[in-house]
């Protein structure tokens, strides 16, 4: 029988900066808290290795009353996903689901969003991301809340603005998708919102389409 070589402590040799690199992904699992770890781990270190984004989140999100959390999509993930995408306007839908599945996020919740979307070959981004935080609202004005915040480049805690134009689109495109928001009711929206726009620099922000003078964005006949 051959012998099996034998180690002592002294004969292995740590890489000196694996106890950093130990210490940030553990800080990253943390505050991602992926449904499946090891999945989650590989997307992790093959982003770091590459020099992409990770799937990280910025922090440790709490349940919230006002979101739909049985879908396992937040806020937070939107964010991550934001960031890594958000930059290329355009993208295939591959390229989604990918990192969506890094994000150990729900199949059935992708195909239904691709569904409803119709998206075929390469998207915008941005209405992709619209219809994903339609999905964890309860209507279109806490839809266009959580786009405010998760594209928005204020501190946490900020205003959540975002430019007008941006807002304009993004509103119009889940209306005709709700289907049951008339186009007076949308041009009476953007009327009165441009107002604020012309004040701020562009933006608007949450406030400005909750504010109870606003024309409601599910349309006068929800009032």
């Amino acid at each position: 029988m051959i012998d099996e070589p034998y180690y002592c402590s002294q004969q292995i040799k740590i890489p000196p900066d694996l106890p950093d690199v130990l210490k940030q992904f553990t800080k990253a699992a943390i505050r991602t808290q992926p449904q499946d770890v090891l999945a989650w781990s590989a997307a992790y270190f093959s982003a770091m290795a590459n020099g992409e984004i990770p799937p990280v989140k910025d922090r440790l999100e709490m349940p919230s009353a006002s979101l739909k959390t049985d879908t396992g999509l937040t806020k937070g993930l939107l964010k991550v996903l934001n960031r890594q995408l958000g930059p290329k306007k355009v993208v295939p839908i591959s390229m989604i689901e990918n990192k969506w599945l890094d994000l150990t996020m729900p199949k059935e919740l992708f195909d239904d969003l691709v569904r409803i979307g119709n998206f075929t070959g390469y998207v915008q981004w941005s209405e992709f991301l619209a219809l994903a935080a339609s999905s964890i609202a309860s209507d279109i004005t806490g839809a266009m809340r959580n786009i405010c915040e998760i594209v928005t480049h204020d501190a946490e805690g900020g205003a959540s603005k975002i430019p007008f134009i941006l807002f304009k689109n993004l509103y119009k495109y889940l209306a005709n998708i709700d289907g049951d928001i008339s186009t007076e009711d949308m041009n009476a929206v953007e009327e009165y919102l441009q107002q604020y726009s012309k004040k701020q620099d562009g933006y608007i922000m949450p406030r400005n389409f909750e504010n109870e003078l606003c024309p409601n964005l599910a349309g006068s006949r929800k009032k």
